[in-house]
């Protein structure tokens, strides 16, 4: 494969190409680099990483219509996405210089501490929802330790990355942040390169454990975000138009295609009724169309095989018993479009419970009481997030404690401070994805014991 060809999931038309990149040569470049930028000062790393962010800001409408092009984000989703992403660069270029380690007492004459010294050469395989807010966070707090960093988006939206490489390549030296343009063979190349340290992969459960089997083998560092099949559990008590509308975001935001999107929904009876009317129609209104279109509130999937996906999720669905409510099938014309789908009596066993489905699609589930909800919704290897929607202090503290996932979010379906942290449980991967945590991950632990020569 000589270059990629990126297209528009809402018709289908060419948006731009380029070249492929060879793994030996972006490896040998970034080996060369980091040991000056390691010892480049961290305040002076962190200076040139801001400067990096400004340069972006300036970029900011270009950036986002680009990833609005690619992969098929509602416009003003896209733009929301990319100043976070800015603003994750800022923050990590603060912080930085700030990362510190531990000391302790020891004998009177003699000194022990503990410092962070950067991992290497850091390759990020990256995904395609959510490119570049994933990006910026990932490649700024490799820099501001002294990683060096090759980032390989996802194959089917490298066009907005590599304008956020450009822009920030402008501020750096030579060979200390690369551009990796190529398909999962590239990502598998830089997984099993000797000289890769770290390998930070965000995306499916099946090319995680490769990435990990690759990185085990050779003793080089893992940092894992897989997938989700995020619960909701909507309790007794609940206003029922108030969780619809919690519901509809988590499920239809992007096409349903969020790490942390909301898969199933386990309904307490009392509220069920008027909850799942609430939620069609709230689905029926919203408006699909290109994500240029400034009325546009849900754009395409990003391609045929992920529409295939979600199709057939649904059909096995409706053949073992689960009921259509609205939705259900792929828009006809140009672009990879389906509607919200809303299906009730879904049950354990269907696909679209079992497997992640990555589109707009809320399988509701209706239950008797908190306990069933909270045993449904740890009914999964998975263990990215959860949502709990309670009037109830006391569900709301044992979900916080039983639900197996790393992120609980109570009465919200998004949300959370700037700099939160989220660290994947089970299948769903391991280590601190976000927040100060992150530069843990990214840089390794020196123990020093200092004593003076005797006198």
């Amino acid at each position: 494969m000589s270059e990629i060809t990126v297209t528009d999931p809402s018709s289908g038309e060419t948006v731009g190409r380029l070249p492929c990149s060879d793994a030996h040569a972006l490896v040998a470049a970034a080996r060369i680099a980091q040991p000056g930028w390691e010892r480049t000062a961290a305040a002076e790393r962190a200076g040139l990483v801001r400067a990096g962010a400004a340069r972006l800001r300036g970029a900011l409408d270009e950036i986002a219509l680009l990833q609005t092009r690619e992969g098929g984000k509602p416009l003003g989703d896209s733009r929301g996405g990319v100043e976070a992403g800015i603003a994750a660069v800022e923050q990590y270029a603060e912080l930085g210089p700030l990362h510190r380690g531990r000391s302790l007492q020891g004998s009177p004459q003699g000194c022990d501490w503990m410092m962070p010294v950067s991992r290497g050469v850091a390759a990020l395989c990256l995904p395609w929802n959510d490119p570049v807010a994933i990006a910026c966070a990932h490649i700024a707090a490799n820099l501001v330790v002294g990683n060096a960093v090759i980032c390989k988006p996802s194959e089917k939206t490298p066009l907005s990355t590599a304008v956020v490489i450009e822009r920030l390549q402008a501020e750096l030296p030579d060979g200390v942040l690369q551009l990796a343009v190529g398909d999962g063979s590239l990502g598998a190349a830089l997984a099993r390169h000797p000289d890769v340290d770290l390998v930070v992969h965000v995306g499916s459960v099946a090319t995680g454990r490769a990435v990990a089997s690759a990185c085990a083998a050779r003793g080089a560092k893992a940092l894992l975000e897989l997938g989700g099949k995020d619960p909701m559990i909507v309790d007794a008590g609940v206003d029922p138009a108030w969780a619809a509308e919690q519901a509809a975001v988590g499920c239809f935001a992007n096409a349903g295609q969020i790490c942390t999107s909301i898969e199933r929904l386990y309904v307490h009876r009392d509220v069920a009724e008027e909850f799942v009317d609430e939620l069609v129609n709230r689905a029926k209104a919203l408006r699909l169309g290109p994500g240029t279109d400034p009325f546009t509130e849900m754009g395409p999937l990003i391609d045929g095989a992920q529409l295939a996906v979600v199709d057939g999720h649904v059909s096995e669905a409706i053949d073992a018993g689960a009921e259509l409510r609205c939705g259900g099938a792929p828009i006809e014309g140009a672009g990879s479009y389906y509607p919200p789908t809303v299906l009730t009596s879904v049950a354990p066993g269907m696909a679209v419970v079992e497997e992640e489905t990555f589109g707009p699609i809320a399988a509701v589930q209706v239950v008797e009481s908190f306990d069933e909800a909270l045993l449904l919704a740890n009914g999964t290897p998975y263990g990215l997030a959860a949502v709990v929607l309670t009037p109830d202090l006391g569900h709301a503290q044992r979900a916080t404690r039983e639900l197996a996932v790393g992120t609980v979010k109570v009465n919200a379906a998004f949300g959370g401070a700037p700099g939160g942290a989220a660290t994947p449980h089970g299948a769903s991967g391991d280590g601190f994805g976000y927040g100060p945590e992150l530069l843990d991950e990214v840089t390794r632990t020196r123990v020093v014991h200092l004593e003076p020569l005797p006198s």
